[in-house]
Order: C-alpha cells, then sequence, then structure tokens
C-alpha cells in the first residue's frame, strides 16, 4: 500500500486531540455530501423536464420536416414523393399546409395558424395521444372537421356538442383584385370541432388541425404544400435518413430533424441546465473551504509527526502528499456518499413521486416532478467535487514549508 494514502487513512480515521478538529473534519465532508447531492439532484431534474419537453414536442413534431430555403409554399410536383417513399428507413409522408386565419365561433373570435394536414397524419406524429376532448376526426365523407388546441378551444368558446354552429374560417383572398370589396378580401370556409388537443402552450393556443384538401381550397391552390413531414421507421439512424433525403430533395429544400425544429427552445433548456450547474458548482466550492480549515488545524496538530517522519528521512514531497491525500479522502467520500443519496432521492421520486408539483386541482401536464438520471452526470459531478477537493487541498498543503518543527520535542 502506498505509504503516503496508508498515513492518511489513519489520519482520516483516527481520533484527533482536539476535539474540534474532528467536528471540523465532519462539516467538511457534510458539506461535500450536500452539495453533491444537490448536483446530482438538480441535474436529474433538469434531465427529466428535458424528457419531458421532447416527448411532449414529439407527439406534434415528425422525425424530419421538408421546407423551402427561400418562399413559403410549393407544388407537390416539386418534389417526388416516391422517391422519399423509396429511401431506406422512411415509414410514411404527410403533405403539410400552414396558413394564418381568423376563426370565428358566435362572439368570439381568435387569429390561428391552419395545418392542414394530409389523410394519415397521425402516423407521423402521436398528436391522437395527447387528446383532452372529443377524437381526432379531420374527415368524414365530404364533412370536413378540426381538432383545435386547448387555448384555442378556450379563446373561441368551442362547444363540441353544438351541431348548429360551425367554426367560421377567414384566409386572406390571395387572387382578388386591389380595390375589391371588404367582404370579398377573405375565403371563407366552416368547420365543426371534433376535438381538443393539449401539447405544450406555444402548440395549444396557436394550432387548428384541418384537413389539407380544406386549405387548398381556401387558398385556391389544389397542389400547394408548405412541408412534408416524415415519419421513420423503428430503429432507423435518423442522422443517415436525413443525409439521404437532403440529398434526394435537392438544394432548394432544407431538412430538418426534431432537435433542429425547436433548436432554440432546446438550447435554452441546456444553457438553463448548466447555468443552475455552475450555481451549485460555486455553492460547493464555498463548502469546500471547510477542508481548508479542517487540513490546516490537522497540520498545526501533527507538527510532531511530520518532524519525526523529517528525522526518518521522509522529505517534503512525501509530507505534502500525505495531506494531500487526507484532503482528497475527505473530497471523495463526501462525494460518494452525495451521489449515493443523490440516486436514492432520484430513485424514490421516480418510484412514489413524493414531491408533487402544484395542488389538487392543478392543470400541469405532469403531477410530480420528473426525474431522470444519467450515468455521465454522475461522472462529471465526482470529477468537479474531485477537482475543487484538489484545489481546496493544495493551499494548507503547499504551506507546509512555513511550519517550524524545530522546536518539538521527538522524544
Amino acid at each position: 500500500m502506498n505509504l503516503s494514502f496508508f498515513i492518511a487513512r489513519r489520519y482520516f480515521r483516527s481520533k484527533k486531540s482536539h476535539h474540534i478538529i474532528n467536528i471540523i473534519a465532519g462539516v467538511s465532508v457534510a458539506g461535500v455530501t450536500v452539495g453533491t447531492l444537490a448536483l446530482v439532484v438538480v441535474l436529474s431534474v433538469f434531465n427529466g423536464f428535458e424528457n419531458l419537453v421532447v416527448s411532449l414536442f414529439n407527439s406534434f413534431n415528425p422525425d424530419l420536416r421538408i421546407t423551402l430555403r427561400e418562399g413559403k409554399s410549393f407544388h407537390r410536383a416539386d418534389l417526388s414523393q416516391e422517391i422519399l417513399k423509396e429511401i431506406p428507413g422512411v415509414w410514411c409522408l404527410t403533405e403539410v399546409l400552414e396558413e394564418n386565419a381568423l376563426m370565428r365561433y358566435k362572439d368570439r373570435q381568435s387569429i390561428v395558424t391552419l395545418k392542414g394536414v394530409s389523410p394519415g397524419f397521425t402516423g407521423t406524429t402521436g398528436i391522437d395521444t395527447m387528446m383532452t376532448e372529443g377524437r381526432f376526426l379531420l374527415e368524414d365523407g365530404d364533412h370536413d372537421f378540426t381538432v383545435l388546441g386547448n387555448g384555442v378551444a378556450y379563446f373561441l368558446n368551442a362547444n363540441l356538442n353544438d351541431y348548429l354552429n360551425p367554426i367560421q374560417v377567414f384566409v386572406p383572398s390571395r387572387n382578388e383584385p386591389p380595390g375589391v370589396m371588404a367582404d370579398q378580401v377573405f375565403s371563407q370556409g366552416s368547420v365543426f370541432p371534433a376535438g381538443y388537443f393539449c401539447i405544450q402552450q406555444d402548440f395549444d393556443v396557436k394550432y387548428a388541425i384541418v384537413p389539407i384538401r380544406f386549405v387548398r381550397r381556401l387558398l385556391d391552390q389544389p397542389d400547394a404544400c408548405t412541408a412534408i413531414e416524415i415519419r421513420l421507421q423503428p430503429g432507423a439512424d435518423p442522422q443517415k435518413v436525413q443525409q439521404r433525403v437532403e440529398s434526394a430533395a435537392g438544394s432548394r429544400f432544407r431538412v430538418q430533424n426534431r432537435y433542429q425544429q425547436q433548436e432554440f427552445l432546446y438550447q435554452i433548456m441546456r444553457t438553463e441546465k448548466w447555468i443552475i450547474f455552475a450555481i451549485l458548482t460555486f455553492i460547493l466550492l464555498l463548502a469546500t473551504f471547510n477542508v481548508v480549515g479542517s487540513l490546516s488545524m490537522l497540520i498545526l496538530e501533527k507538527k510532531k509527526d511530520i518532524a519525526v517522519l523529517q528525522c526518518l528521512g521522509a522529505g517534503k514531497p512525501l509530507i505534502r502528499r500525505i495531506f494531500l491525500t487526507e484532503g482528497l479522502l475527505i473530497s471523495v467520500t463526501g462525494a460518494l456518499a452525495g451521489m449515493i443519496l443523490g440516486a436514492a432521492v432520484c430513485w424514490i421520486q421516480q418510484t412514489w413521486g413524493v414531491i408533487r408539483m402544484g395542488g389538487p386541482g392543478s392543470t400541469f401536464v405532469v403531477n410530480t416532478y420528473p426525474v431522470h438520471m444519467q450515468p455521465l452526470d454522475f461522472v462529471l459531478v465526482f470529477l468537479t467535487v474531485l477537482t475543487i477537493g484538489y484545489a481546496a487541498a493544495w493551499y494548507p498543503v503547499h504551506n507546509i514549508r512555513k511550519i517550524n518543527t524545530s522546536d518539538q520535542n521527538l522524544l
């Protein structure tokens, strides 16, 4: 066994002659433990929220989305869907035509984004699993229906059981020349609501999903599209499929994966996570000042031992390694204890959901704080604590040479 580690371990485990040193050492370990536990728990909670948001967005966003780099809409013939379907890994396609519109129900109205989709839209997304009321129905023979976001339904005060008053839809007419009457500026249609969905506020207050034929009829553009949405086969490599789709689509089109479709949001979430990590690391740094005090007092107490070791031929490097190892033992012990306790807290939250979000009647998507533990987070936390612990132990160890041991009674 390494001599410096052997002696440091004895110092770490043995009782000190001054009881205050034991207290300070215990406080040092406790401080590192609490700081490590906080890092593990907070990172796991952020991972849980990130997974929750991704799962919610994945119920609306497709695996891949093809749009124009310049301009808004294109003709179906501009992008061969047959070629796209033959790409390995592509499961199904959906044509999409989006347009801003005014919806009016009785005396209520709201500006929305009409998302016209071709049949089979639920094959490229999981939106049918996010219904809060009614059902996901867009077409029934020649009849058109709409599925509203919860926010849109709230603003319109829509009623699924009102079969006498449809929702009126108005979109700007693109084919009318200037100078026409005001009532001719808009194209008008009507649909009945079939259900409401709830995903995320940005979607819920914005979108009304309708059949693509309804939007094309309003715009008088029978083959227009603003996007092609693609669902991948289970197990397909998204990156490889994206590259092949980009090659097939050509430079005129942009192909985005799920991360790129909500890139700004994901960047904000990750930035928040690392900012919180930096703040907690700073708090942990303050907690490790106890290590400095503990080592400083231990070095003063062991002046006689240092003198004995010097008489036996131990050099300054060995003595420094002994007390540096002692400081690292404090940090490692606190880090391991904190990670074990943090993992236990996260497991309890995952299993039983002890800490809940909001009170009775809350409208959160989930009732308890989501938690997801990742092994890389534990490695990062351990290395962070180890680095801080080394820096905290270095200062008192570096000043050992200033201690005068010549007056110690060695006999």
